[in-house]
């Protein structure tokens, strides 16, 4: 088995981010949630109903109430006030920031595809740190940390700092970032072999915890960035032996890419993945399962159809003798009727057996189209 690759619904790598660890909870660059959500609040008191203290006989507030009406006033403004702060950074209630420091101004963003590095802090809701990440730095909008995190980044100024509320189930924890630095990704085609190895099995590697975390539209996104890391080319010299190396990662890649396909239902694009892969490993035990598998699904997918036609055909069949009922009125003659329905019998599994024959036929020449592809 190769190592990394996904067998039977598993990843073998486990998360890349660093860990940074003060205690034993996981690492908030493990979460696979998005984004926090706020509820609405609404008032439900009635104007029309007197105030409880009134209803006995109508005595006025003492000064302990008019104390405590006015500290809950306060209260209530410095609750107003905190949450302006806040802004509403989509518009849709799914995403807040607070700005801590002010940035270089809107032309300054990073863009994606650059690496940025930050500074990165969790911390509860009341200031206690959980763990500390200085200097981190990830590829701009391809999946590598928490989609807050990274959705946050890009529109933060270079050197903001700017607070965030992490996401359920860690929802009591704020993120506190700081933007230090965004530059160009270095050129594939000059990139030493070596590197463009590590950094594709870092990709890949990335995928598996998508994969892990059920993410699998994310984990094929991850698969993708690593496959166009192995297949760009290069201009520097490279040894046959890392040749080698970038095509069994393609492979890796590939074969994962198959497996989180079919997650999705994604027969055809899988039917592709395991393809590709047989064309460089004929014998590839993964691939071959994963497209026998590709193969029996789609058969059940087949039997689904056919079941609809079937259906649809009763429905057309039923409304025929009724407007020939009509039509006809109800005729007495046994002899007729018999014929009728044998004739009837016929026909269904006459068009049953062509469906099933076409159907087939179908799937058949799309198999066979795609190995030659």
């Amino acid at each position: 088995m190769a190592d990394g690759e996904i067998v039977n619904g598993s990843a073998d790598n486990q998360e890349l981010a660093p860990s940074g660890k003060k205690s034993g909870r996981a690492s908030l660059l493990d979460s696979g949630e998005d984004f926090t959500m706020l509820d609405d609040v609404e008032d439900d008191v009635d104007d029309d109903l007197p105030p409880l203290e009134d209803a006995g006989g109508g005595k006025k507030k003492d000064s302990a109430t008019k104390d405590t009406t006015k500290a809950d006033a306060v209260a209530d403004r410095t609750a107003s006030t905190e949450l302006e702060e806040w802004l509403d950074v989509l518009g849709n209630g799914q995403l807040r920031k607070k700005i801590v420091e002010a940035g270089a101004g809107p032309d300054s963003r990073p863009q994606r595809g650059q690496i940025v590095t930050i500074d990165l802090k969790t911390t509860l809701t009341d200031g206690t740190v959980v763990e500390e990440l200085p200097n981190l730095s990830f590829t701009l909008g391809d999946g590598d940390v928490l989609q807050v995190l990274d959705l946050t980044v890009q529109l933060m100024e270079m050197g903001e700092k700017a607070s965030t509320p992490a996401v359920p189930p860690d929802a009591d924890l704020i993120l506190e970032v700081q933007l230090l630095s965004a530059e160009d990704a270095p050129d594939l085609e000059l990139m030493p072999p070596s590197e463009r190895i590590s950094l594709a099995n870092r990709k890949r590697e990335r995928g598996n915890v998508h994969y892990q975390r059920a993410d699998y539209a994310f984990a094929i996104n991850s698969y993708g960035i690593a496959l166009q890391i192995t297949e760009a080319t290069s201009r520097v010299d490279i040894s046959p032996q890392e040749e080698e190396e970038l095509l069994d990662m393609k492979v890796k890649c590939l074969n994962n890419m198959a497996a989180a396909q079919l997650k999705l239902d994604h027969y055809e694009a899988a039917l592709r993945s395991c393809v590709s892969v047989l064309a460089y490993q004929q014998d590839n035990v993964k691939a071959l399962f994963r497209k026998g598998k590709v193969g029996f699904l789609g058969s059940d997918t087949i039997h689904a159809e056919l079941s609809k036609l079937v259906k649809k055909h009763s429905e057309q069949k039923g409304a025929e003798q009724a407007m020939y009922k009509k039509m006809l009125g109800n005729p007495t003659n046994a002899s007729v009727q018999k014929h009728r329905a044998k004739s009837s019998w016929s026909l269904s599994w006459k068009w049953l057996f062509g469906a099933t024959a076409v159907a087939i036929g179908g799937v058949a020449l799309s198999v066979v189209i795609a190995a030659r592809n």
